[in-house]
């Protein structure tokens, strides 16, 4: 039997896996690394000193330029050379890490491991609590011996601002915890954590909004406080990120009109095939720029958990609309959306309520757990200009 390592950097073999590599009377031990592109084969019955020894001359300063990233099938010739048909066990990263080179490999490992077992180290995942599968806590020796690798090899890491490669205490772990995945829990992790890019789209209903009470709830309370300013048959309403259509459907079945815009493919493509036919509803790849730009119709605009991805607000005072129903979590409204109402001379706050609370809940089939931060939803009336001075005759 063979242990294969796959990491993304020397270091996190180290720091992640080190009771892979320091269990005595194993067969080889192989690390794949991605970030340089090599191989390192510790022998079996080799000390750990010996060992972690091999890592040092790896280690690279995080401002130089990367390896380009592996194929799939770059990645599986890798792996297979390390196993050299052998029996085989995987490890690598968290497809949930924070870190996203580290997540990226933690997925593209399983969908190489051509049926090899995979096990992941929990990793760097502030925002994701993981149910682990194994739990090791070190031994004293074991954390001075990460100690020390990171203070010899390791003083750019820990004063490299680069929140991706930067080592601090948290991720220098006293005890290491692994968990088992199949290829279809690995993606939905990874999509879980990449819910603000595109490899969010992977996945069908990455933020679960099917299965979980609190998106059901949540959105349930959206369509409420909707109908509360726009009655069904009032106006038709503009959904812009309307996504896989997880609000549109509830929109429709209330009676409403819906022009529903999604800029991504895939999202836009389930969209409108999960919805072919559906009377009162027209569909486009609109984003809020082409919106605002007057691409759409002129209406109630919603804007629901959707000002995540860097859009600037003042395009909402573009809009054609006159009402403009905006939802997110508190602390984003409290640092993007606020500060704009409070220079913006075009809308004011006519009505503004809580659609659910925060709620931890399981994720991912209950593999691991999170905070969802709750809903507060705004809605902006525009601003009617006042009436131009007449100047009175002399």
């Amino acid at each position: 039997m063979i242990d294969v390592l796959v990491c993304v950097r020397a270091e996190d073999a180290v720091l992640e896996f080190l009771t892979l590599l320091s269990r005595e009377a194993r067969d080889e031990v192989v690390v794949v690394l991605a970030d340089p592109e090599v191989t390192v084969s510790l022998p079996p019955g080799a000390g750990l000193a010996e060992r972690l020894a091999l890592f040092a001359p790896h280690l690279r300063p995080p401002e130089e330029p990367g390896t380009p990233w592996p194929t799939a099938g770059e990645l599986a010739a890798r792996i297979g050379a390390a196993a050299a048909g052998r029996e085989a066990a995987l490890w690598t990263h968290s497809p949930a890490d924070n870190r996203e080179a580290r997540a990226r490999l933690g997925r593209d490992t399983v969908r190489a491991a051509s049926g090899l077992p995979v096990r992941h180290a929990v990793g760097h995942s502030p925002y994701l609590q993981v149910i682990s599968d194994e739990d090791v806590p070190l031994a004293p020796e074991l954390a001075e011996a990460k100690r020390e690798f990171v203070n010899r090899h390791g003083q750019e890491l820990l004063a490299s601002g680069s929140p991706q490669y930067r080592i601090d205490t948290a991720r220098v772990p006293a005890s290491e915890r692994f968990f088992r995945s199949e290829p279809a829990e690995a993606d939905r992790l990874y999509a879980l954590l990449a819910s603000l890019g595109d490899d969010a789209a992977e996945v069908d209903d990455p933020w679960e909004f099917a299965a979980s009470p609190y998106e059901r709830a949540r959105l349930d309370a959206t369509l409420a406080w909707t109908g509360r300013h726009c009655p069904p048959g009032t106006a038709p309403l503009v959904e812009a990120g309307a996504c896989e259509g997880a609000l549109t459907r509830r929109l429709l079945a209330a009676g409403h009109q819906v022009y529903a815009t999604e800029p991504n493919d895939r999202f836009g493509h389930r969209l409108t095939t999960a919805l072919a036919g559906a009377e009162n509803l027209r569909v486009s790849a609109d984003g809020l720029k082409e919106l605002a730009d007057g691409s759409g119709p002129r209406g109630p605009h919603l804007l629901i958990e959707m000002l995540y991805y860097g859009q600037d607000p003042a395009l909402l005072d573009r809009l054609p609309a006159d009402l403009v129903l905006l939802a997110l979590e508190p602390e984003a409204l409290r640092t993007t959306v606020r500060p704009w109402l409070a220079h913006t001379p075009h809308w004011e706050v006519a009505d503004e309520t809580v659609l659910v609370p925060p709620r931890i809940e399981a994720v991912c089939g209950g593999r691991a757990y999170l905070t969802k931060r709750g809903s507060h939803g705004l809605a902006l009336r525009r601003r009617t200009p006042p009436p131009a001075a007449v100047r009175a005759p002399r």
